[in-house]
């Protein structure tokens, strides 16, 4: 093909631009450096992962590798590839993703665990779920794909984060609805919008004095809102504890993801509030303690 680029007399084929970007991002300190070549090389191409080893021998055209060239830059600069792609697939969904939202993790994975557990424990659906800060809409979306049955509501403080939540849910699951509204925490709901069985949340749980020393791709790219959970990182998660009883039902449970370092000042916390038992703490799986959960204590 007259288009094909020629380097050193022969085309740049799928897997060999596969191999030399492993190479060039594993130089450049690049986390997963192969798989963050397939990944750039596929949206490249508007191929999956998979298509890329089907097509190996497939020489790219002058445009496609230009705009791959450009992928490969942005993220030597360490710019994360779901920003680059604008997408990042969490519990099977593939979702859309934009500098505005945090990028969804695995470890978070197993807040959607718990809650369904949680789920699973309660009887009469339709159960009422709240997610406060729902970014991207990862969780939420999750936990209403797998029960459908139920009523689920989401909020977020940044406008542009619900309109990408909301854009994943109009995508995934147009016939579901899920209630979005803005607002800080707790703060749009009147005082008589009670009525939640189970409230999750995602909130920002870094060290403001911590930020300087995360990665690249999160201090440089991503939503610092999102991350910063002030002094002691734990402001948001102290709110949400001491706020969530007043709109949770009898026996309503909360799940909040947590800093693998804070299970003991998260459980002076919960204690001190008073409105809380069964207590429990649930590990990722690198064994740290991730998820906490407990349930309204009737007073």
């Amino acid at each position: 093909m007259r288009n094909q680029v020629k380097t050193g007399g022969r085309s740049w084929t799928i897997l060999e631009l596969i191999r030399w970007t492993a190479g060039f991002f594993k130089s450049h300190n690049i986390e997963s450096p192969r798989p963050s070549a397939e990944i750039l090389l596929a949206h490249c191409l508007g191929m999956n992962r998979v298509d890329l080893y089907v097509n190996f021998d497939k020489p790219l055209t002058g445009p496609e590798l230009d705009r791959y060239r450009g992928f490969v830059k942005r993220r030597a600069n360490r710019e994360p590839a779901a920003y680059i792609t604008g997408r990042k697939e969490f519990w099977s969904l593939d979702l859309t993703v934009t500098p505005d939202v945090l990028i969804p993790r695995p470890e978070t994975e197993h807040l959607v665990e718990a809650c369904l557990a949680g789920l699973s424990d309660r009887q009469n659906p339709p159960q009422r779920i709240l997610e406060l800060g729902v970014g991207s809409g990862a969780v939420i979306l999750a936990l209403a794909g797998e029960n459908p049955e139920h009523l689920f509501f989401a909020s977020d403080r940044s406008p542009k984060a619900l309109a990408v939540a909301k854009k994943n849910a109009i995508d995934l699951f147009p016939n579901q609805q899920i209630h979005f509204f803005a607002g800080d925490w707790f703060d749009p709901l009147s005082s008589e919008a009670t009525g939640f069985d189970i409230i999750v949340s995602n909130p920002p749980y870094v060290k403001t004095s911590d930020l300087s020393q995360l990665e690249p791709e999160i201090r440089q790219y991503e939503p610092a809102a999102a991350l910063d959970g002030k002094e002691d990182g734990l402001s948001a998660i102290r709110r949400i504890v001491v706020d969530a009883p007043e709109y949770l039902n009898h026996a309503g449970e909360l799940f909040i993801e947590i800093g693998y370092d804070q299970k003991e000042p998260v459980r002076r916390i919960v204690h001190d509030s008073g409105r809380y038992e069964n207590l429990s703490f649930i590990k990722d799986y690198a064994g740290r303690d991730r998820i906490v959960r407990m349930i309204k204590k009737e007073v």
